[in-house]
């Protein structure tokens, strides 16, 4: 069977990422912890921990589980899901935060801290690896979410800078979806805009990062249902 062919590049594309990445990275975290707590050698925790910081400062490319996933794994199996980098590089700064703290724990005679933080980082990155379930990306979802668009800095979109809308709908209201070229949920739902009747326009935020800042954009694809005159009815992130 052959694989299917990059259609984003692993150490360029870094606003999006093949879905399967961080879940090999967890793994990664999940295994290399278990045993640091199962074995009592606690350094592997800080070597986690340095590693996470390295990668998350200088990028992918200082990462060795997402090298090792991107230069053995993925041109074997093939790309999956492209979907918005974000979120798991917010679990992984928690991921960061814990193993730095459990480090410290342990450094100052808190063994019974370290190993439960130790605990914690291996239940949830194994827990993610094995079924999806990410913590830290479902708590930036739900971030993302109850932030939307900042109601109280932008109650309005100005209707003539997101380019020419599609659809039959009239001249009513307008959904404007943010979203990337290469996230797979993105292509999804611009599809399904395409084969309704409402007015739709789409906002590329690879081409347009002004207007994703402008509008407090926080994740891909997102959603926005726009009045006639600009005010801005609802908003969906993710």
């Amino acid at each position: 069977m052959t694989a299917r062919a990059r259609t984003a590049h692993p150490y360029r594309d870094i606003d999006v990422i093949d879905a399967r990445a961080p879940r090999f990275n967890q793994a990664t975290v999940g295994a290399v912890s278990l045993v640091a707590v199962l074995t009592g050698w606690w350094p592997l925790l800080a070597l986690l921990a340095a590693q996470l910081g390295i990668g998350l400062r200088f990028g992918r490319r200082y990462c060795l589980p997402c090298v090792a996933y991107f230069e053995l794994v993925q041109p074997r199996f093939g790309e999956g899901p492209i979907e918005d980098s974000r979120p798991p590089r917010f679990a992984n700064q928690v991921g960061f935060v814990v193993l730095s703290s459990a480090t410290v724990a342990h450094l100052v005679g808190l063994t019974a801290v370290g190993i439960g933080l130790g605990w914690l980082v291996a239940g949830l990155a194994l827990l993610a690896a094995a079924t999806g379930l990410c913590v830290g990306c479902e708590m930036y979802r739900i971030g993302a979410r109850l932030r939307g668009i900042r109601h109280r800095a932008i109650d309005r979109v100005e209707l003539g800078e997101l380019g020419e809308p599609q659809g039959i709908g009239g001249r009513g209201e307008l959904v404007v979806a943010f979203s990337h070229p290469l996230c797979t949920e993105c292509r999804s739902v611009i599809g399904e805009l395409a084969a309704g009747s409402q007015r739709w326009v789409s906002v590329d935020v690879r081409e347009r990062p002004d207007l994703a800042r402008k509008y407090g954009v926080a994740l891909v694809p997102t959603l926005v249902r726009v009045a006639a005159d600009g005010r801005v009815l609802q908003q969906t992130a993710g």
